[in-house]
């Protein structure tokens, strides 16, 4: 099921729920350097804390858009908009009910990505 939420002069974010991502769509999600930085560090953050611009990564902004939209598909991630930011929060309790333990798996500091 995709939802949507927000206001604006933007369309807003579409989400997919964890329930409704096949496990290669999840794993492809997870395979990506880039992706995998991004879910670790929502995981150390508060939920809605970080707008997309807060995060280092090694791409511009149309990629980082892109690497969201994908998290945002296999269920990762849930984001809204604040004003003129994008929030984001991991959707760790739902994914992990979907996938157990991947999650877990993908943040153990041992795991080099």
């Amino acid at each position: 099921m995709v939802q949507r939420t927000g206001t604006g002069h933007r369309a807003a974010p579409e989400h997919t729920h964890p329930d409704d991502v096949p496990v290669l769509t999840a794993l492809a999600a997870l395979a990506d350097p880039v992706r995998v930085q991004l879910v670790r560090e929502l995981a150390a953050s508060a939920d809605w804390s970080r707008s997309c611009g807060t995060f280092d990564v090694p791409v511009g902004k149309a990629a980082k858009s892109h690497h969201f939209a994908v998290l945002r598909a296999a269920g990762l991630v849930e984001q809204r908009d604040e004003g003129p930011k994008r929030v984001n929060r991991l959707r760790r309790e739902e994914f992990d009910a979907r996938f157990p333990g991947l999650l877990a798996l993908v943040l153990r500091e041992d795991v080099v990505s």
